[in-house]
């Protein structure tokens, strides 16, 4: 290589594993651009958000530790909500900013923002809406991550203020109130500004994006882009031009200008000449969310978690076994497929890799080196387990074709959901072989309580050590005793 690659991140907000047409046989749409990158690249089987939500799924990718290490021990942060990435922490961007690249992040930040008072404060909640000065500069936001530049929205969406962020500023001062919005167009009430369309975000990130391509294309120094898409998440509202194009519902059209938005990225890096050299990547943050309308879907045959238990929100496989392509043709065959075990953590290691950087104890703790499953030398599993976390917090971890539950139930918003009479009477763990049943129909903890006892002790020493690679231990971020980890005793901690 003449020089270090490209970097091209595409992050979609609650795109399910089956909403592509190149992993799912029976997909009733056709994802043309997606189909492509896989034919010129790799698409993997078995890829993981550490969570089955959004902002700590955003945590884990660009800092490679897992989400409940962090202060965030369960649930997503809001529109208004304090950082949740710590100060000192080395950053996937911040690491290759060391190495000479441009950096950029377009799009959902959704990891938090320090948005001053009028009185001076910070705020916290929605609940302080009315007090932000929203003419002052915003704080401890990408810019302070590793970004060189930054233009996006603060959370999702559906989520106030309404407002576009241009590096520390926001681009309007917002005087009207959005009045909440239900059905598939969800949005929260809040605060929005003037120049603010919510059917427009999807379009002017993707142009900010081929813009910044155009740009970087002129100079010499390699680039990463990253670029979380508000899309499908609500409210889901596809443009004109993709109304009726599925032949499904709004959420399958909305996937296709997905679709066509990966599509004008690639276009944009083949007239810079910049595809041989560039790695693109194109992910989910976790699985869909009901808000598709699961049942309206499938009367149409189509099903975004494709053969997996649940969805955004659990502990099952749709919540955290999501779409992952990737493209790079200086080093990945087209056209190759991995059904590797690996989660979005082991970006960071893998590009610390690619670069030469050494990374030390103190970041990546969860990060695992997946170039081998890139360029296809790999051989044995490059992991040794996976943690999965849900939105409420429960635990499960992945070694091989077992996978360990640490709770009865969904651990989100699925049948049987937390707190509930559904899970009465249910064992308090779960225990699934996905060798033979993908499903995770029929929980096995009373056939193997060899497996279980292995699996649990795995997950309490990585919980306790604070990493789950080699390397010296880490303390974990927060509170030290959270109710998930149930099943630790107090010594244990």
């Amino acid at each position: 290589m003449s020089k270090k690659p490209n970097l091209i991140y595409i992050f979609a907000d609650d795109m399910g594993y089956g909403d592509l047409s190149c992993l799912n046989e029976n997909a009733q749409f056709k994802t043309v651009n997606l189909d492509q990158l896989a034919a010129e690249g790799l698409r993997c089987t078995d890829a993981h958000s550490s969570s089955s939500v959004c902002t700590p799924s955003r945590y884990s990718l660009l800092t490679g530790r897992y989400n409940w290490r962090s202060t965030l021990k369960s649930s997503v942060t809001g529109g208004y909500s304090r950082p949740i990435i710590e100060d000192d922490r080395l950053t996937v961007p911040s690491m290759l900013k060391e190495q000479g690249y441009q950096t950029a992040c377009v799009g959902k930040w959704h990891l938090g923002l320090e948005w001053r008072l009028k009185d001076g404060g910070i705020a916290s909640t929605y609940q302080d809406e009315d007090q932000v000065d929203f003419a002052a500069p915003i704080t401890n936001g990408p810019l302070n991550h590793g970004f060189d530049c930054y233009f996006g929205i603060s959370a999702s969406l559906d989520m106030p203020p309404y407002v576009y962020i241009e590096n520390d500023r926001s681009t309007s001062i917002p005087t009207e109130r959005f009045e909440i919005v239900r059905s598939k167009k969800f949005m929260r009430d809040g605060l929005i500004g003037d120049d603010f369309k919510a059917e427009e975000v999807l379009p002017t990130l993707t142009e900010k994006v081929e813009a910044l391509i155009d740009n970087y294309a002129e100079g010499e120094e390699p680039f990463y882009i990253h670029f979380p898409l508000p899309a499908p998440h609500t409210p889901i509202l596809p443009t004109e031009e993709f109304q009726g194009k599925s032949g499904t519902n709004e959420y399958g059209d909305f996937c296709l200008q997905v679709d066509d938005t990966v599509g004008r990225v690639m276009k944009a890096l083949e007239k810079n000449g910049l595809t041989e050299d560039t790695i693109v990547i194109f992910t989910a943050d976790n699985g869909c969310s009901p808000m598709a309308d699961f049942d309206e879907l499938a009367e149409f045959g189509h099903h975004p978690s494709y053969v997996f238990r649940g969805h955004k929100a659990d502990i099952f496989e749709g919540g955290h076994r999501i779409p992952f392509v990737i493209r790079w043709p200086e080093v990945i065959e087209a056209g190759s497929e991995s059904d590797q075990t690996f989660c979005l953590t082991d970006l960071m290691a893998t590009m610390a890799e690619i670069t030469g950087y050494e990374l030390p104890d103190t970041a990546a703790e969860d990060s695992v080196n997946n170039l081998s499953i890139w360029n296809g030398t790999a051989t044995d599993a490059v992991r040794e387990a996976t943690v999965h976390h849900s939105v409420n917090g429960s635990f499960s971890i992945r070694r091989g074709k077992w996978k360990l539950e640490m709770c009865p139930g969904s651990g989100g918003w699925s049948y049987p959901k937390p707190n509930s009479e559904d899970i009465k009477g249910l064992p308090p763990i779960q225990l699934y072989d996905l060798s033979r049943d993908i499903g995770e129909k029929e929980n096995v903890q009373d056939q193997h309580p060899d497996v279980v006892e292995e699996l649990k002790a795995l997950l309490t020493h990585y919980v306790k050590n604070g990493r789950s690679t080699p390397g010296a231990p880490q303390p974990n971020t927060g509170s030290k005793h959270w109710p998930q980890l149930h099943w630790l005793s107090e010594n244990e901690m």
